[in-house]
Parts: structure tokens; sequence; C-alpha cells
């Protein structure tokens, strides 16, 4: 049976460029990048090389990203980092604000930080998944220390307005703080030019391997590590360097970087027939979220009185068809 998958959302194939790139460091060159001897000075330039990769997507330095598992230890990272910051330095800052539409990494990091005595502000959204920056402002008070709200929405695609949430962050001397894993090579990110503080992102969206991230850290942001170990990724993230992976997601970055245009002109174009389809065949549908601002290659979807987990079965079951599966909900 031919599988024609179209779930990229949810996770992606290795791409045939990032996996010969890997190869090597999965076989002859295997040396742990913490050593002296020559194939861990290999292993170390491998390292850096994707560094500078990952950077070069994001307009940021080499220096400000710290390899990781996946987003969601990124994202454990940047709320445990800097709350456990918070409480070591003695600031008697304790408020997080959030919305209600973020990641579990997000949500479950907060519900934990909230057993330990911090404050979370869950914010709601707009009928379109969007964050009201009116709400965001009354919610921050004199113990705010960290602004945590998504790129853009995982389920629904909604894409957040990032660039004023960072201004309003910062004129309050807040932390701001993005979880970029859906986003990343499906819509341009410059941290300077949005003035993001520490960004969350992950390689299985962007054809690299599973288990491999990123974080970025703006120069100059202290950030308390959250797991023990070794002093590797400049004490920042202990445990041996997973070097072929890395190697992998910096490859991947630096196809995403340079076919960003093309894939976005891509993903427009089979969002455009797929609506055009539906609209033809169906009534009884409505499209979640914004229709302008969202991710390229994102169509969330109700069908009237049909419930989505047997209506996914279905097509799961049916040969030689290809699957839309995005996110599809039930609506009666």
């Amino acid at each position: 049976m031919e599988i024609k998958y179209f779930d990229n959302a949810a996770t992606t194939r290795i791409k045939e460029e990032v996996f010969r790139e890997m190869v090597p460091y999965l076989t002859n060159q295997y040396g742990n990048a913490s050593s002296i001897y020559k194939i861990g000075r290999d292993s170390r330039r491998a390292i850096e090389q994707a560094r500078g990769r990952v950077a070069s997507l994001f307009n940021s330095d080499p220096s400000e990203i710290y390899f990781t598992s996946c987003g969601s230890e990124s994202d454990n990272m940047a709320l445990k980092g800097m709350a456990y910051l918070q409480k070591e330095k003695g600031t008697g800052k304790d408020h997080i604000i959030t919305s209600k539409i973020e990641h579990p990494a997000i949500l479950e990091s907060c519900k934990t930080l909230e057993k330990q005595g911090f404050r979370v502000t869950y914010l709601d959204v707009d009928k379109e998944g969007v964050v009201d920056l009116n709400s965001l402002e009354n919610a921050i008070d004199e113990k705010t220390f960290l602004i945590s709200i998504m790129y853009a929405n995982n389920e629904i695609g909604t894409i957040e307005p990032i660039e004023q949430i960072s201004k309003i962050a910062h004129n309050h001397n807040i932390i701001f703080h993005t979880d970029a894993v859906q986003a990343t090579g499906n819509v341009d990110i410059d941290v300077k030019k949005l003035n993001i503080d520490i960004l969350s992102m992950s390689g299985h969206k962007i054809y690299a391997p599973k288990g491999i991230g990123a974080i970025y850290i703006r120069k100059g942001i202290e950030i308390n590590r959250f797991m023990d170990g070794g002093h590797q990724e400049k004490n920042k993230r202990a445990g041996t360097e997973n070097v072929a992976e890395i190697v992998g997601l910096g490859k991947a970055c630096e196809l995403a970087e340079k076919n960003l245009e093309s894939y976005q002109k891509k993903l427009l174009f089979l969002k455009g027939y797929f609506i055009k389809k539906l609209t033809e065949n169906f009534q009884d549908f409505i499209i979640n979220g914004s229709l302008e601002n969202r991710l390229p290659g994102n169509c969330n979807i109700c069908f009237k009185n049909i419930d989505s987990n047997e209506l996914l079965f279905k097509l799961d079951a049916v040969r030689n068809m290809c699957i839309w599966r995005f996110c599809l909900f039930f609506w009666r």
C-alpha cells in the first residue's frame, strides 16, 4: 500500500541531504566532542558548523544557540531556567504570563512552577486564536519576570503578534520567550528584528531527526541550568553532545533558510487548492483560526456532524488515498 503523508505539522521525514550529512557521525567519525584528540576535535568542528547554521536561520550569533534534545526540553529550559534564577537571586519576582493555547511543554512546566510557589496568568485568545494585547498589558504586575507566548499555534496555525508582544514585555523590563517549534522553517524569524529574548525550536518539524532541538538565548540574558551533569553547551545543558543529530539539525536549518520562499509558495498553492476543492464539494465546514495570519501549510477544519477520530480512522484505512490530516474537530 502506498501512503501519501500530509501530516507534516506533526512530524517530518528526514531529508536525504540531512541524512547523508549525518551518516559519517554515526559510523567513522564517532568522537566525543569534549575530547581533545583528533576525532573529538572533528566532532567539535561539526557541532560548531551546525551551530552557525542554526544561528543563521534566526539571524542570531552562534554563541546564542544551545543544543537540546527537543522543543519540549527547550521550553522547560526557558521557563524553569528563568524561574529558578529568580529564586536563586532573591529578586522577589514570581509571576509568569502565558496563553491558554500553548504547547503542553509550556503549560505543564507552568503547572510545575505553580506548585513551587510561582504565579502564572493564562491569557485567553479570541475566536481566531490571537492573544489580546490589552489583556496582556493588564496582566503585568511588578513581580512579572517572564512572558511566554508561542510564535504560531501547532493546531490552528494562527501566528501571534510577536513583535508587539515583545515590545510590551521590554517596555516593562520583562524577558520574552517564544515557542517557535511550529513556525520554524515555515516563516521568516529574525530574533533581532522581533527583539526576541529566548526562542525554542525542534528538528523533527523541519526534516531533521526526532530527538534534537535548540534554544536561542540572547547574549546577556542569564538562565539557570535545570539538569545536572557535565559542563557541555557552555554549562547550560549537561550531557554528551548528540553529534550526528546536531549535524542533521544544522543541515536542515541551512536548507530551510535557503528554500524558505519557494517552500512557502508551494505550501500556499497546495492549501489554496485544497480549500478550493473543499468549497466545491462540501458546504458544512468551517476553517478555524485566522485566514490571513496563519502558517502557510496549516488548514484546521471542522466538519458538521462528523467525529474527527472516526473520519481519520476511515481515511487511514483507504488504500492509495491522499490524506490531508492536520486537525479535524467535531462540530455539531
